[in-house]
């Protein structure tokens, strides 16, 4: 009698319990690596899209950071600035008091004048001062143009077209004279330049006494390097007239005015840059949240995912048990023929 060959070699629950078994592991390393990560999507090959448009936020959120420095900046510069013309206009307002005390009978106008004169050198002391970074706005040198605004950045913009720019907030320190200079004009503290006479700095314009017609080109101190012929510094002494006085009080209080100007001007300037900042924190976040929901992983959804995906492993583990204690029951069935 012959028999016929018998294969006992086909294992098709075997198989495929190992085929389950393997795509629960491939799941589960999937689900481990977006816990260990915190991410869904990585790399591009998770979700070309999302990955592309993440990248892009990424780098443009970068750019917002940058903004977001530079405002700080400019908010310390500006605030320094608005400090500097604050302490000025009490310093001036000083030397006016001053002023009014000489008019009186029988006052020692040469002591009046000791005190201003210590008023005027704190004047420049605190004008010199008010830098924050090397960058002082309230005195101009000959590194500087009076005309010429100065630029901060303040936001940054990704077109419909792709194309990028960035957002700037102008301060106009002096706008460009319209005929002949005035004193509306004199938009810093101190003008030292070597190619002018200090008529873009409040206490160094002449053009305060000029305008009022005062008999000299009063001024509250004089430019370091301009020109400065016929200006003629407050001062008091025994000789003296209430004429005189009159017309020094008249161009200090017109000072004032002025300072009071500028003040609002960088007090309006630090309120804008403040709220720029804040706009540009508020941006930031929001992209870091948009990205975020593109491609961070849910991390309750994937502890969940995990913990089934382990309750599987373990009964597909059970299963590939059974399958080759099947297999190795016929085995044994045979193993004698």
């Amino acid at each position: 009698m012959e028999f016929s060959p018998v294969s006992i070699y086909q294992r098709v629950s075997v198989d495929a319990a190992l085929y389950v078994l393997r795509d629960i592991n491939r799941n589960m390393t999937v689900t481990q690596n977006h816990i260990t990560t915190g991410m869904r999507v990585e790399k591009a090959s998770d979700n070309a899209v999302y990955w592309s448009i993440a990248t892009t936020a990424r780098t443009d959120n970068k750019a917002v950071s940058a903004i977001q420095d530079a405002l700080g900046m400019a908010a310390a510069t500006m605030g320094t600035a608005y400090t500097g013309v604050q302490s000025v206009i009490d310093v001036v307002s000083e030397i006016k008091a001053k002023l009014v005390a000489a008019t009186e009978d029988g006052i020692d106008k040469n002591k009046i004048n000791e005190e201003i004169k210590q008023l005027q050198e704190q004047l420049r002391s605190v004008s010199e001062s008010a830098t924050f970074n090397s960058d002082n706005w309230v005195v101009l040198t000959n590194d500087a143009t009076p005309t010429q605004p100065r630029q901060i950045p303040a936001s940054f913009i990704r077109n419909a077209d792709g194309t990028i720019s960035i957002g700037m907030l102008s301060y106009h320190i002096d706008n460009t004279p319209v005929g002949a200079t005035t004193s509306k004009d004199a938009r810093y503290l101190i003008d030292d330049r070597a190619t002018g006479s200090g008529e873009y700095g409040v206490l160094t314009s002449a053009y305060f006494a000029t305008e009022l017609g005062a008999a000299q080109n009063y001024v509250l101190m004089t430019s370091k390097n301009g020109t400065t012929t016929g200006q003629v510094v407050i001062s008091v002494t025994s000789s003296t007239t209430q004429g005189q006085i009159g017309q020094m009080i008249s161009v200090v209080d017109a000072a004032l005015t002025q300072l009071t100007t500028v003040g609002s001007a960088f007090g309006a300037l630090e309120k804008r840059i403040n709220l720029q900042n804040d706009f540009a924190t508020k941006l930031h976040d929001n992209i870091t949240a948009g990205i975020g929901r593109l491609v961070d992983a849910d991390m309750e959804e994937e502890s969940s995912r995990l913990r089934a995906l382990q309750t599987q492993q373990q009964l597909g583990l059970q299963s590939l048990n059974i399958a080759n204690a099947t297999y190795d029951t016929v085995r044994q069935l045979f193993q004698n023929f």
